[in-house]
C-alpha cells in the first residue's frame, strides 16, 4: 500500500528560523495519526503545508499520489498553478482551533457554500448532504442558527461538518479544542471519536489532549525542533518512551483528564 501522505526532505523557515529541515513523513490510508509535542515544534505547521495555507521551501509534498506544491512537467516538477493547488485542496478538510465560520451566514449556509461553490452541488444536493452531517454533529436544530447565537463547542462540531461536506480523504484537526472553555471539550472531542472509529477517513490531529492521542491514534508522533524525535503505538509512546525528550515533556503534560475520558464513553 502506498502512502497518502509523504513529506520527503522537506524544508519550511519562517525567516532565519528553521522549522523543517530535510523532514521526511509518511501517512497510509485510513491511518489515524495524532502529532504531539512542545509549541513551535513543527507539528501545526505539517498540517498548514498540507493545506497549502504556507508554502514549502524546498523537497516534495505527495498526496494521494500527486505532488501538492509542484505539478509534472514531462519529467520534471514545476512549482503548482493555482489551479493545482485548488484541485489538491478538495482532497483535505481542515478544522482549525478558532473555528474560522462566516460570521455573517447561518449554520446551514456556512456548510453548504463550499459544496456549491466548489464542487459545483445543486443547492438541493448539498442541502441534503449538510442536513445529514449536522445531524451527525448533534445540531441538526441550529440549521437556521448564527455562529454568535452557538456554544464554542457547537461552533467547532459545525466546522467539523463543513470540513466533511466536501467529502474530503484527508481530516486534518489543528488543536480543535484548545479555544474551547473545559467543559465543551468533550462535545468536540466524541465527534472526532465517533469519525475516527467510524469513517475510513486519514486523520492527523495535533493535540494537547494526550489521553484522547492516546484512544484515536493507531500512531503517535512526538515533534521536536522540527523533527520527528519518537513515534510508535500510543501505549508504546505514553507508557514505554524511548527516548529522553519524549518523558520529559510528558512527564510534564501527561494528565488523563477523567472528565473528558467520561465524556466521550
Amino acid at each position: 500500500m502506498n502512502p497518502i501522505i509523504r513529506f520527503e526532505k522537506v524544508a519550511k523557515r519562517f525567516g532565519s528560523l528553521v522549522v523543517l529541515d530535510g523532514f521526511d513523513f509518511e501517512v497510509y490510508p485510513g491511518e489515524k495519526v495524532a502529532l504531539i509535542g512542545p509549541s513551535g515544534s513543527g507539528k501545526s505547521t505539517v498540517l498548514r503545508i498540507l493545506m497549502t495555507l504556507e508554502k514549502i521551501d524546498a523537497g516534495v509534498v505527495w498526496v494521494d499520489g500527486e505532488p501538492l506544491w509542484h505539478e509534472r512537467r514531462g519529467d520534471r516538477l514545476v512549482p503548482a498553478s493555482e489551479r493545482h493547488l485548488r484541485r489538491m485542496r478538495s482532497k483535505l478538510g481542515m478544522v482549525f482551533q478558532h473555528f474560522n465560520l462566516f460570521p455573517h451566514m447561518t449554520v446551514l449556509r456556512n456548510v453548504i457554500e463550499a459544496p456549491i461553490s466548489v464542487l459545483g452541488l445543486s443547492r438541493e444536493e448539498a442541502t441534503q448532504r449538510a442536513l445529514e452531517l449536522l445531524r451527525m454533529v448533534g445540531l441538526e436544530d441550529k440549521v437556521n442558527a448564527y455562529p454568535n447565537q452557538l456554544s464554542g463547542g457547537q461552533k467547532q462540531r459545525v466546522a467539523i461538518a463543513r470540513a466533511l461536506a466536501m467529502r474530503p480523504k484527508i481530516m486534518l484537526f489543528d488543536e480543535p479544542t484548545s479555544a474551547l472553555d473545559p467543559e465543551l471539550v468533550g462535545e468536540v472531542l466524541s465527534v472526532i471519536h465517533r469519525l475516527a472509529h467510524e469513517h475510513d477517513l486519514t486523520m492527523l490531529l495535533v493535540t494537547h489532549e494526550m489521553w484522547f492521542a492516546e484512544e484515536i491514534a493507531d500512531r503517535v508522533c512526538f515533534f521536536d525542533k522540527g523533527r520527528i524525535v519518537e513515534e510508535g503505538d500510543p501505549k508504546k509512546i505514553f507508557y514505554k518512551p524511548e527516548n529522553e525528550r519524549t518523558r520529559r515533556f510528558l512527564n510534564a503534560v501527561l494528565k488523563h483528564d477523567q472528565i473528558g475520558e467520561e465524556a466521550i464513553q
